[in-house]
């Protein structure tokens, strides 16, 4: 029975256009991620979905001349079609305001409430007299009281990463109009006593390796004795109701149910496709699981202290993420990518501009997993030109069209490998063996390294070998270093995959692979070069992978 992997990628906020910041900082490196675990035979359930409540979408909704629910409909199927044009291979794309995640919501809100771990208290809520509402902690803008920067949200610092309750905002304003002239009103709210929860989450975390050590770091910063009670209710009209006397009007904020939707999704997930949910999520069954999230470093507070609180609080054996793979910005001209700011490259234009497998490799070869990552037009220009164009797919033409030319249809099987064949075999299995591991690590940056220095060894085989040369005076050599070269295409192909699965795909087709909707992963890479496997090729034409000019990528961004 194969391993089951649980993939989790942050919730993509449904209003506003989606950039490369969004996609790089958990969904495309969970999709790579969910790709290479099916390529070697892992049961993989990679789930996503649109994050849907909140007073973003009612006033995104407002501004459009929509209910919320027409809204949410409309967003969350153009975002999906956005991530299907991407490649994005989620088993689920579900949404947070689904009714499985309403209901489960509730569900884990009794139970908390039943553990003791649910506190009515009185807030002071800002209200804004121009505005003529109650302005949510993220429509509340002011200094940082911890770093200085001055567009901190109500809620949380993007800039420290610090969580804020507006009251410590310096120079509070409204974020909707500007006004600066803001009450505080008294309201009745519902609080996860976090603070009760602190020895058994730092217990839960002393449980948990893997992680990068920023993500740690951070998880650990919160987890102190002063770590607060978080509000969990809302006074707003849209997202999950409040199941509580008194509390009508309210909804459940939007931090406290959006992760809950992980697990609603892989409910109705499983009720589609006629599986038991409870294998990755539920007591002894997901026992042989292993979950993995994918966020960016923003998000890292609420998964590592509010989410697990909710699982653990509950009481129920709710299966717990073993590994967080927290991710750094990706920023442009020196500034964080920000759909609320309209800062950057937004995932419709970069489609538009170039295929999804080019922004693909570059984002992932250049994946913010250590610091931050900026973005700049003619660098991204040099470095696919290069891999892609200069490295693999001159490799694949060169290759393709020398066996069309030199042979007609299969390529001759007699001749045997030599000396030269031989170490290249054993240098490819130490070489795909490397990539294995390091995607197995969750490492994408020396993944994509690896592969790049596989696609640039093939090169130099093929070089060295020169079948062009030796077709003039041995044509049965000159077989034998081009069926190699097909299979040593097929292996760079093959184990590129998972990062660019349409070239990738074209590539494994043209040298005469067997095309398949998964690859599997490489086993014995000496037959592919030089066994039984290696025979029986029949080439293909295989179109180039064009040349990225810097200017258009820079026009796209602006």
């Amino acid at each position: 029975m194969s391993r089951r992997i649980l993939i989790t990628s942050a919730l993509p906020y449904v209003s506003g256009a989606k950039h490369l910041g969004n996609l790089v900082g958990s969904l495309l490196p969970a999709d790579v991620h969910a790709r290479f675990h099916r390529q070697i035979g892992s049961d993989v359930l990679f789930v996503c979905a649109t994050d849907e409540h909140g007073t973003p979408t009612e006033i995104a909704a407002a501004r459009a001349g929509l209910d919320p629910r027409r809204f949410c409909d409309e967003a969350h199927a153009r975002q999906a079609e956005t991530w299907r044009r991407f490649g994005l291979s989620f088993d689920h794309f579900g949404r947070s305001s689904a009714p499985s995640n309403h209901a489960l919501t509730q569900q884990l809100y009794r139970r908390l409430d039943a553990e003791g771990l649910i506190a009515e208290r009185g807030v002071r809520q800002v209200w804004s007299p121009a505005d003529g509402r109650y302005l949510p902690d993220r429509y509340v803008l002011g200094t940082c009281p911890h770093c200085g920067d001055a567009e901190a949200r109500g809620d949380q610092c993007d800039a420290c990463s610090v969580l804020l309750d507006p009251e410590e905002l310096i120079a509070p304003r409204s974020a909707l109009s500007g006004e600066t002239r803001l009450e505080l009103r008294e309201s009745r709210h519902l609080f996860l006593r976090q603070s009760a929860l602190v020895e058994r989450l730092n217990g839960w975390l002393d449980t948990r390796s893997g992680w990068p050590p920023f993500v740690v770091s951070l998880a650990r910063s919160w987890l102190t004795a002063d770590l607060k009670d978080r509000c969990i209710t809302r006074d707003l009209a849209w997202g999950v109701t409040v199941p509580r006397p008194g509390f009508e009007g309210k909804v459940f904020y939007v931090w406290f149910d959006a992760p809950i939707a992980y697990i609603a999704a892989t409910q109705d997930w499983a009720a589609a496709w006629g599986r038991d949910w409870r294998d990755w999520w539920w007591g002894e069954a997901a026992r042989d699981s292993r979950y993995v999230q994918f966020l960016g470093k923003d998000n890292v507070p609420f998964h590592t202290v509010s989410f697990p609180a909710t699982l653990l609080g509950s009481g129920e054996p709710w299966r717990t993420v073993d590994v967080i793979k927290g991710f750094h910005w990706l920023t442009h001209e020196g500034d964080k990518f920000s759909t609320s700011r309209n800062r950057g490259l937004s995932c419709d234009a970069a489609l538009a501009a170039l295929p999804a497998d080019i922004w693909r490799w570059w984002l992932i070869a250049n994946a913010p997993e250590t610091a931050d990552v900026t973005f700049q037009a003619a660098r991204f220009a040099t470095e696919v030109n290069k891999d892609l164009a200069d490295v693999f797919g001159n490799l694949v033409q060169r290759v393709t069209r020398f066996a069309a030319s030199a042979f007609a249809g299969p390529i001759p099987a007699e001749g045997r490998p030599d000396g030269l064949e031989r170490a290249l075999a054993a240098d490819v299995t130490r070489r795909v063996a490397a990539i294995r591991a390091h995607h197995e690590a969750r490492e994408f940056r020396r993944a994509a390294a690896e592969t790049r220095a596989l696609w640039a060894r093939a090169n130099a085989y093929v070089q060295e070998a020169a079948p062009w040369s030796a077709i003039r005076h041995d044509r049965l050599r000159a077989a034998v270093v081009t069926r190699v070269a097909l299979g040593l295409v097929e292996l760079c192909a093959t184990v590129a995959w998972s990062i660019v699965p349409s070239l990738a795909a074209s590539a494994i087709v043209a040298v005469g692979g067997t095309e398949a909707e998964v690859p599997g992963w490489p086993g014995d890479v000496e037959d592919v070069l030089i066994g039984d496997r290696s025979r029986a090729r029949v080439p293909r034409p295989f179109a180039p992978v064009a040349k990225v000019d810097a200017e258009s990528v820079g026009a796209a961004c602006r």
